[in-house]
């Protein structure tokens, strides 16, 4: 039984575990983004004309975003297991960029669900503009600032170990430095900069999977 239950707690430190919840945080949140983006549009300061009828698309991709964070917290679990004997340094800025991007973007999405909510549920009374604003630019300013910024170091902190550890190919460490770069100053001027971060780690993630050398290693280890 005891030697069952090691080999079960092996399973789940695997890379192939953290590379399975990262495509779900990754799938998830870019169709959360995506149902957002589509669903708000850019003059939404006045949301009576519209909130009502995009009520539901926006309310689904909220809802998302709470089971992308549980992915993305097995995916910085699993993966901070693997790296544990790495520079503490990295390891902590890793475990607490990623811990503060989860931070803020529920937070944002809290902001966001409870205007929506508000909405609904007097539908037909109309909305304070200076109210709606405040929450408008919180939302944004706690995803677009903050979460953003908080991502931007997460990539930097990994691509550093990746380097060095070399667990994927060198070159998703080089990209994660400039991608993450642009987070850092120029997230601000692209509608879309949003998309990057779990893209990133989208394709992070398919490189743990494809890797048979690291998984091998990790099969190997359990036995």
């Amino acid at each position: 039984m005891v030697e069952k239950g090691n080999l079960a707690r092996s399973k789940l430190r695997t890379p192939k575990a953290a590379a399975i919840a990262g495509v779900f945080f990754s799938v998830l949140l870019v169709a959360a983004f995506w149902l957002l983006q589509t669903s708000i549009p850019a003059d939404s300061f006045t949301p009576n004309t519209w909130l009502g009828e995009r009520a539901k698309a926006i309310t689904f991709a909220l809802n998302l975003i709470p089971f992308a964070g549980i992915a993305f917290l097995w995916f910085i679990g699993v993966l901070r297991d693997r790296l544990g004997g790495e520079d503490r340094f990295f390891s902590t800025v890793f475990l607490g960029s990623g811990l503060l991007f989860l931070a803020m973007l529920f937070s944002a999405a809290a902001v966001a669900s409870t205007s929506v909510a508000v909405f609904t549920a007097v539908p037909r009374q109309p909305i304070d503009a200076h109210a709606f604003a405040f929450a408008r630019t919180l939302t944004f300013d706690l995803m677009n600032v903050y979460a953003i910024k908080m991502a931007g170091v997460f990539m930097i902190s990994t691509s550093t170990v990746a380097l060095y550890t070399e667990f994927v190919p060198r070159y998703t460490g080089f990209l994660g430095y400039v991608l993450a770069l642009f987070l850092l100053l120029g997230s601000g001027y692209v509608e879309w900069s949003f998309f990057v971060f779990p893209l990133w780690v989208l394709l992070l993630s398919v490189q743990i999977l494809a890797d048979r050398r690291l998984n091998g290693k990790s099969v190997r280890s359990t036995g």
